[in-house]
Parts: C-alpha cells; sequence; structure tokens
C-alpha cells in the first residue's frame, strides 16, 4: 500500500481555523508575513502544547517517581501519561515497549550500545541505505568501530528510491542489525518498511526504523510494520524539543543491558551491584524533561484530534500545488521524484547556491532550509554541496506556496 492509498480522510478540516492555533505563524519577519517551510528540521506548535507546558511549571513542577507528595503524584501521572499516549500513537501491544527518550538520536543510540554493541564481533555488518540521516548513520559507525565490524550500504536509484533488490541481497548471514528512514528528511521518499521488515525477520536480522519524518505525517502501526525497533522524535511532530521514543519488541528490551545509569533506573544500589529496574525504566536514568513530555502528550492529542489520515490528505495537496508551481521555475532542479513521497521537496537553482538563495527568501519572509540536512552520503550520490529544502505542513496555504514561487523569482533577479 502507497502513501496515496493510505489517505484516507474521515472527516473535513477547516484548515485556516488549524491555522490560528499556531501563534508563531502570525509573526512577521523582516516586515513581511512568516511563510514557515521548514517543518522537517523542527515542527511548529499549537498553542495547545504550549499551554501545557507552561501549565506544568504553573501547576505540577515535580520530579518523577520521586515523592509522594501530591504534585510529585501529578509530575509522574503526566510523564507516565505521556507512554501511555505514544504507546497508542505508535500502536505499540503494552505501554512498556516505549522509552522515553530526548529524541531520535538518542533512541538509536540506545539501540546501538545497548543492543547493537554486545552482540557485534569483528566481521559482522550493519546494513544502512543512501538516504539516511547521519543520526541511523554515526552511532552504528561508532558501534561498528570498537567491534571490528563494519557498515553495508544499500543503493537508491537517480529519482530517490530505494533499491529493495539490493538492501535484501546484503542481508548476509553477518549482518546483525539493519537500518532504515521510514521517510527521507531530504527527499521525502516514503520507504517500503513493511517489505524490508518482513525480508529482515526472515533472515532473524532485527530492523530499526527511524521514523524521525513518519511520525508528523503518518498513521502508524510497529505491529503492523513488523520492525523490532522504531524511533521518533517529539519535536517535528509539534511537541518540545529533548522529547522522543523508541519502541522496541519487550523481548528484546528484556535482554537489553542499560546504556547509562543513574538514579531512577535501578531496584537496589549497593557497592557490591546494582539490581536493574525492568524496561523501560532501566533505559531512563535521570531526572527527565518532563514538561516537555507533558507537551508531547498534548501534540500528540493534537494530531489525533485532526486525524492523521487528514493530515496526509491535506499534505499531499500542498505537495502536489508546490512541485507544479516549483517546476514551472526556469533552472530549478527538484531532487528525489519517488511515487511515494512525503511533503518535502529539495532542490537547486542553476548558477545560485543553496545558501544565498536561502538567505534571500528569508528577507521575504520565506523560511526554509538550506545545506547538507545531516545527509552528506546523499549530497554526495547527487554530487551536490547542498540543497535548499522546502517542507510543508497541514498548517500551510497554497497562498504560501505562491508567496515562495514569487519569492524565489525575486532572489533570482538579485543574482542574475
Amino acid at each position: 500500500m502507497n502513501l496515496r492509498e493510505r489517505m484516507q480522510p474521515d472527516a473535513a478540516v477547516d484548515w485556516l481555523r488549524v491555522r490560528e492555533d499556531f501563534p508563531i505563524l502570525r509573526r512577521s519577519i523582516h516586515g513581511k508575513p512568516l511563510v514557515y517551510l521548514d517543518s522537517a528540521n523542527t515542527a511548529q506548535k499549537p498553542r495547545q502544547v504550549i499551554e501545557a507546558v507552561d501549565r506544568f511549571y504553573r501547576e505540577h513542577n515535580a520530579n518523577v517517581s520521586r515523592a509522594v507528595h501530591q504534585l510529585g503524584e501529578e509530575a509522574t501521572a503526566l510523564y507516565e501519561g505521556a507512554r501511555d499516549k505514544l504507546a497508542a500513537f505508535l500502536g505499540a501491544s503494552h505501554r512498556d515497549e516505549i522509552v522515553l527518550t530526548s529524541g531520535t538520536t538518542m533512541a538509536t543510540n540506545l539501540v546501538a550500545y545497548s543492543y547493537a554493541l554486545p552482540r557485534l564481533k569483528a566481521g559482522d555488518a550493519i546494513v544502512v541505505t543512501t538516504m539516511e540521516h547521519h543520526a541511523n548513520i554515526v552511532p552504528w559507525q561508532l558501534v561498528c568501530g570498537r567491534a571490528g565490524a563494519h557498515l553495508k550500504v544499500a543503493p537508491i536509484t537517480e529519482s530517490g528510491e530505494l533499491v529493495v533488490e539490493k538492501f535484501v541481497e546484503l542481508l548476509t548471514p553477518e549482518v546483525k542489525l539493519a537500518g532504515v528512514v521510514h521517510v527521507s528528511n531530504v527527499l521525502g521518499t516514503v520507504n517500503p518498511v513493511k517489505r524490508l521488515a518482513r525480508e529482515c525477520r526472515k533472515r532473524g536480522i532485527p530492523l530499526l526504523v527511524d521514523g524521525s519524518q513518519a511520525a508528523p505525517h503518518l498513521a502508524l502501526d510497529v505491529k503492523s510494520i513488523g520492525c523490532d525497533f522504531y524511533v521518533i522524535t517529539g519535536h517535528k511532530m509539534c511537541g518540545p524539543t529533548g522529547t522522543g521514543a523508541l519502541w522496541a519488541r519487550r523481548e528484546l528490551l528484556e535482554t537489553m543491558p542499560p546504556f547509562f545509569g543513574g538514579g531512577e533506573m535501578i531496584r537496589e544500589v549497593k557497592f557490591s551491584g546494582t539490581t536493574f529496574a525492568d524496561p523501560p525504566h532501566k533505559f531512563e536514568a535521570g531526572t527527565p524533561n518532563t514538561a516537555g513530555f507533558a507537551g508531547l502528550a498534548a501534540a500528540v492529542d493534537y494530531l489525533q484530534g485532526i486525524g492523521m489520515a487528514n493530515i496526509a490528505a491535506r499534505e499531499r495537496e500542498l505537495l502536489d500545488c508546490a512541485t507544479r508551481r516549483l517546476n514551472d521555475v526556469p533552472g530549478l532542479r527538484i531532487i528525489g521524484h519517488a511515487p511515494d513521497k512525503a511533503a518535502v521537496i529539495s532542490f537547486l537553482i542553476d548558477g545560485v547556491h543553496a545558501h544565498d538563495l536561502a538567505t534571500l527568501l528569508d528577507q521575504e519572509g520565506v523560511a526554509v532550509r538550506s545545506g547538507h540536512h545531516c545527509a552528506h552520503p546523499l549530497m554526495q550520490f547527487y554530487g551536490v554541496a547542498a540543497t535548499c529544502r522546502v517542507s510543508l505542513a497541514f498548517w500551510n496555504t497554497e497562498a504560501e506556496i505562491d508567496a515562495l514561487v514569487e519569492a524565489i523569482s525575486r532572489a533570482r533577479e538579485l543574482l542574475a
């Protein structure tokens, strides 16, 4: 099932009213209305999330699981409530399969050091793809370096699609884990993670899926995907920074040693040794970002209140509109044309450096990302140093796409 087939909106949504939930969208930048087209970098926050964080500090501020007083119980309830909401959002079988982390990077490192490293030996391998974010490359390089293992890289096509057959060919007996991005942060490509998980499972190879760019846009069900680990980051799904989660099969979590140690992740500490708490708490040492998770719980409620199918359908409309409009710009080259694609467009304009264009667009109030997007190997594949990237969200409008194209035209005149 591709992205278009997954989009079955279940209700009419007043998108202009939804837009009013985002206070920052009323800002002016350099005297121009803000046109925010950088949601793949970080999503803006609706007032419901902002109010949840504010309310935590005004009414509930205390540390979690360390006090029997009322505030401590309220803080713990909010923190654990976020775990419940994320479990439902991801389709987990049990809340204890959700480890609360500071984001995707932390969650991936947890798997790298707690699951992969103890199992790797010289000559082993981990499979990734050419389109991975650095957060799904560097942790594996670090643990491979310690163990004498190596990375194997599955190729992509010029259009930005994973060559699935080549990925499968790489799943040889020395491979101990595979990692793949669900949605590329540069290309927008939606990878066939269900098929990849099935192929990995046939060979007894665990699969980690990086869901950073999928969680804000698609309805997720980790049981249906069939992977072993799924990682998400809160700030890309309208939640606060410093929040995220690892979902993992419970039987895997039970076999994994703690990644780092401290308070809250223990049953008993003696100088002769420590007995650790059960998962997921044995992976959650220290004081968490409780206010952030109160905000992330509100973000999950907000997204589900709109409906993920509605969000996906709206963003597909915006992607189609933006693609048509940008294709009409002379000298503009879009990178990535996968048929199953999320609302991300990376592009270049002949003779114009991506950073120069982004700077001039900012002067028009239009915020886009320029650079390598934490995907150096992908830039190298396309033979470019950087691209401009437009990443759309459900609160964007067709008028903002028009403003983008008009701003590009003015920038080209200045750079001519």
